[in-house]
């Protein structure tokens, strides 16, 4: 039997434990061409709060009494004549949060666990590595000597993101909620300052960071923080819109940002960005980052937890900020 949790209402603000209901489901057959996959871990991002909408948006939302959607990586346990994949060969795709999934391959990438761990194939050298190395360098346009201010900066891609910039060559400053996450940032990821959004006043915080201004800004929370990073710009800036992780549970409208018309005043420009617009590139991108990683200028961080039963609770670590680096959910063992 394979476990599943299935979405069975839309919320309204933060998930509640009855937004999703675990169920169990028999595994179908395979038809030809098809292989059964065990997950064995799934991946938790904010961008799963806003699947959940029946909204127009860059991907369909998920349906009421379908699999709730996420990236996953597992082994092949069963092949039906797949001209590309037999039994052993680890693969990461959306693979839902459930225990076992059938699929054609479509949108599955195999991977070696020789070479890295499958955790990491869903956090540094997945999704999120993807999204912090294409819209620090594609979308952000970094060059050295930038100051570069990251939100969210603790986390799966905001951690990314900082060291990224420090590879070239940046000055990097990231905001974080908690003197730990503060301490972890600048001791252990080499970022040049941090700010604690929870204890400090922000504007105060960037001032004194970035006193000549920011050159760029990724964004992964949206609302105050992001107004006060449009105040502090410098001539010619660029404001990645990554996420807005502040504002996924609002049952009012999104608080969008009073300070725009500095974009005018600084001729800077605001992009938003989606990692799937560079899936061409992820393996080149993928093969640079494990280059950093073997030469000990990129570190991975993930946080994992246990049991397809437990999703709810660890879902909300996302939004409570009890978590550091990638998010993650091991629902069977290896």
């Amino acid at each position: 039997m394979n476990k599943q949790q299935v979405l069975v209402k839309r919320p309204m603000g933060m998930p509640d434990e009855e937004t999703w209901k675990l169920v169990e489901a028999e595994i179908p057959e395979l038809n030809d061409g098809e292989v059964l996959i065990q997950n064995h871990y799934i991946s938790l991002d904010p961008a799963m709060r806003g699947w959940m909408n029946d909204a127009p948006s860059y991907i369909p939302p998920v349906a009421i009494d379908d699999v709730m959607r996420a990236g996953s990586i597992g082994k092949v346990i069963k092949s039906n004549n797949h001209p590309k994949y037999k039994v052993g060969d680890v693969l990461t795709g959306w693979g839902g949060v459930q225990q076992y999934n059938v699929t054609d391959g479509e949108g599955y990438y195999p991977v070696d666990t020789n070479l890295a761990p499958m955790p990491m194939y869903i956090g540094t050298l997945g999704m999120p590595g993807m999204t912090a190395y294409f819209g620090i360098l594609e979308v952000g346009k970094i060059k050295e000597g930038d100051v570069v201010l990251v939100s969210g900066a603790a986390g799966a891609v905001g951690s990314i993101v900082g060291q990224i910039a420090k590879i070239k060559g940046c000055t990097v400053i990231g905001i974080a909620g908690g003197k730990e996450k503060c301490d972890y940032l600048v001791n252990d990821l080499g970022f040049d300052g941090a700010i604690d959004y929870k204890n400090e006043n922000i504007k105060a915080g960037i001032k004194q960071h970035c006193p000549k201004g920011i050159d760029v800004y990724f964004d992964n929370v949206g609302g105050d923080i992001l107004n006060a990073a449009l105040g502090k710009l410098k001539m010619h800036a660029r404001i990645v819109i990554c996420g807005a992780i502040s504002q996924y549970n609002n049952t009012t409208p999104v608080k969008g940002p009073s300070n725009y018309l500095n974009l005018l005043v600084k001729r800077a420009t605001m992009q938003g960005m989606v990692v799937m617009d560079y899936a061409q590139d992820y393996r080149t991108a993928a093969q640079q980052m494990g280059m950093w990683m073997m030469e000990g200028k990129l570190k991975s961080k993930e946080d994992i937890y246990d049991g397809i039963e437990n999703f709810h609770e660890t879902f909300g670590r996302l939004f409570s900020g009890d978590k550091k680096g990638k998010l993650i959910l091991k629902v069977i063992e290896e």
